[in-house]
């Protein structure tokens, strides 16, 4: 895909200067941009690379004050990076360009597949699934019977999304994640053996989730694991039955979200977080990495750190005094043989 500096300034609403016939065909980081890339310097610490770049072209902001002459043209835009990121969206679709349906795959003939749609190799359609418009399964996906994916839907290779689950529209799955598998139920039974208990509800996923790769989101027991809107999880992480995450959620890396919690909207949980169940979790709630959070969380937009988790305050200073044990240890220690001299060698309080 080639652009123009005239076709970028116009794209971006931006005001080209230098030539505006430079073309560019790749999208680089400034240090390494070569001739015919594109780049763009938001961070006032990568400004210096503007003058020694060979990118082509150079998205910057428009009260940039250049020191010395640059060899490549420039765009000046309001915000350097959000524009980037509209042109870093473009080529990543350009890629995703994709229709029509590779052999072998196994489509039932009772789903329903909308316009423009790609099933790659190796994938299976399940009965009764509805497949919206634009919907990008790439090889060796598994939708099981009776689920539904939206509009716009990106579903990379090997994901595995199990019988009467729900998708919205322009989600993001990544590869080897598992939607939709039985949850953690078993009853403990009187000779020490456990008893599997059926997992008969489904997972629902909302509008414009993106979910990294490996992940596992279990099926609800009865009723539904639900992940609403907006939402963004990262790779590796664990959500358990009947579980219900609010929307525009962020949860980092390898944290662990056990059955039945509930997490507000527009809260932030850091990576290696363990979240018991059966709890809740206000709206804007803060976990800080490696915490453990063990009981409702009630007090809206305030950070937890910690495990069991505290107010981030709090633990901070606990961990101040607890750096200063060994010095204040000594001082007890001088404190007490004071005291005995004191006392004259008494070292309690006995008559």
């Amino acid at each position: 895909m080639k652009f123009t500096a005239a076709e970028l300034g116009k794209l971006l609403n931006g005001a080209v200067e230098g030539n505006p016939e430079a073309v560019v065909s790749a999208v680089s980081k400034i240090e390494d941009a070569q001739e015919g890339a594109l780049t763009f310097v938001a961070n006032p610490k990568y400004a210096s690379f503007l003058y020694t770049t060979k990118a082509s072209i150079v998205i910057v902001s428009k009260d940039l004050l250049l020191e010395k002459p640059v060899e490549s043209t420039l765009i000046r835009v309001s915000d350097p990076y959000s524009a980037f990121s509209v042109l870093l969206e473009m080529y990543s679709s350009s890629k995703l360009n994709k229709t029509g349906r590779e052999e072998p795959c196994f489509v039932s003939p009772s789903a329903e597949i909308g316009e423009n749609c790609y099933i790659g190799a190796f994938s299976y359609i399940g009965q009764n699934v509805r497949l919206g418009n634009n919907v990008k399964v790439f090889p060796q996906v598994y939708i099981g019977d009776n689920c539904v994916v939206g509009d716009d839907s990106v579903l990379y290779a090997g994901v595995k999304i199990y019988s009467d689950c729900l998708i919205g529209k322009r989600v993001i799955i990544h590869s080897s994640t598992v939607i939709g598998s039985d949850g953690f139920g078993f009853a403990p039974q009187a000779d020490g053996s456990y008893s599997k208990i059926s997992q008969i509800g489904n997972v629902v996923i909302g509008d414009d989730v993106e979910i990294g790769s490996n992940n596992s989101i279990d099926r609800a027991t009865m009723g539904s694991t639900v992940i609403k809107q907006g939402v963004k999880l990262d790779n590796l992480i664990q959500i358990a039955h009947n579980v219900e995450i609010g929307k525009n959620t962020v949860i980092a890396s390898q944290t662990g979200i056990s059955g039945s919690t509930k997490i507000g909207e527009n809260s932030v949980i850091g990576g290696q977080v363990g979240v018991v169940g059966h709890i809740s979790l206000a709206k804007g709630t803060q976990i800080n990495a490696k915490s453990g959070v063990s009981k409702s969380i009630t007090e809206e937009g305030k950070q937890w750190n910690g495990s069991p988790a505290l107010g981030f305050r709090e633990s901070l200073r606990i961990q101040a005094v607890y750096r200063r044990l060994p010095e204040l240890e000594n001082k007890i220690t001088q404190l007490e043989k004071q005291l005995r001299q004191q006392t004259g060698g008494e070292s309690d309080g006995e008559a």
